[in-house]
């Protein structure tokens, strides 16, 4: 299982989910599946969220077993 940080470290920015959409190239329903843990990101859709949001993947998702 994945979990992840998204929603956490996109309101500390201050973002929406539609802006942190545009600045992936996705839609925002994408963001909102993500954060939702109902959908596991592309490594490029990963990567791209974790520059928007300023950290690296470790930091944004997190592994469980």
């Amino acid at each position: 299982m994945i979990k992840n940080r998204i929603r956490e470290l996109r309101g500390a920015r201050g973002m929406t989910q539609g802006e942190l959409a545009d600045a992936c190239g996705v839609r925002r329903e994408t963001i909102v599946f993500l954060e939702q843990g109902k959908y596991n990101p592309s490594l490029a859709l990963a990567h791209a969220a974790a520059k928007v949001l300023n950290t690296t993947i470790d930091e944004l998702f997190q592994f469980e077993d």
